[in-house]
């Protein structure tokens, strides 16, 4: 029954961040996107700040190890994540399927950067391989024109693979051996400092602040949406399948959200995926199962006993 359950919850958190993109869109057309991002993340901090001081008893970082993972991951994870996420997703170009494909290539780069930066991980020609291979996705999704390469939004797609990218390399640069913190402690914090530092690119860039944004109801609605459902409920079922599934299970997540991705901007703005980003998602799944061959044969093969015994 409780595989069932974990099954069920698992989809649930496909769906909600998969929406989650769908919702972005709707927003940054109103909103400007990195003050948009950031406004997400106040509430979100906050609310999961909460969640870390009742859930954990070291849910205050402390020494220079434990804010120096909280700095990489405010930065990388959070910050650098979403105001590439949210300002490539500004172009009509970038559907909501076609950012979620483009995110999707964040296990794979993971891994990669895993295997350059840790020693323990030495780069293995699988590795090479499948990092080429989903980087192809990538190719044939952004489909760059050399006689024009600000068209067919280019740029907007490799800001949101250049997101894609920096959320990997800050989830090898938090997992350092010297320092470790509850997982809780690590979001809460990281969304808090991620949140500040996108308020100043915020600021830096010029674009107008919150009181002097004109708030339709489907803005409000979206940035509720993000903060509530896809980061704090998001990332709390993602607490619970992590200890439930374990990484590499709940790594899949990232190949079943853009199939939500996509149905929710047919829905509600008529985005019908187009050839390329179909294929450009194949691809990038292919690269991501060569790179964890290993682990998914273990998994599969786990599930085949828990299913016969």
């Amino acid at each position: 029954m409780s595989r069932y359950r974990d099954v069920v919850l698992f989809v649930v958190l496909a769906a909600v961040w998969g929406s989650a993109f769908l919702a972005i869109k709707e927003g940054v057309e109103v909103v400007p996107p990195v003050l948009f991002a950031a406004l997400r993340y106040d509430i979100a901090g906050v609310i999961m700040l909460a969640y870390a001081a009742w859930r954990v008893d070291h849910w205050i970082p402390s020494g220079r190890g434990e804010w120096a993972l909280i700095a990489a991951g405010a930065t990388l994870m959070i910050a650098a994540y979403h105001a590439l996420l949210f300002v490539g997703e500004t172009d009509p170009a970038v559907t909501s399927a076609v950012a979620a494909v483009l995110v999707a290539l964040s296990p794979v780069l993971t891994t990669g950067f895993s295997r350059l930066l840790v020693p323990d991980n030495p780069v293995t020609p699988a590795t090479v391989a499948g990092t080429l291979l989903a980087l192809v996705g990538v190719a044939v999704l952004v489909r760059p024109d050399p006689a024009n390469l600000l068209a067919g939004g280019a740029v907007a797609k490799t800001l949101v693979f250049l997101a894609a990218a920096s959320f990997a390399l800050g989830s090898v640069l938090t997992k350092v051996p010297d320092a470790e913190l509850p997982i809780e402690t690590m979001q809460a914090w990281s969304m808090t400092g991620g949140a500040l530092i996108m308020h100043g690119i915020s600021l830096g860039l010029g674009e107008t602040q919150t009181f002097g944004v004109e708030w339709t109801t489907t803005a409000l609605w979206s940035l509720a949406y993000l903060s509530l459902a896809a980061s704090a409920l998001g990332f709390l079922l993602y607490f619970y399948l992590l200890e439930r599934l374990g990484p590499i299970e709940i790594n899949m997540v990232s190949y079943v959200a853009p199939i939500f991705a996509a149905l929710a901007g047919w829905a509600i703005r008529g985005e019908v995926p187009t050839a390329y980003t179909v294929v450009g998602f194949l691809v990038i799944f292919a690269g991501f199962a060569l790179v964890k061959r290993d682990a998914l044969r273990e998994e599969v093969a786990s599930l085949q006993r828990s299913l016969s015994s």
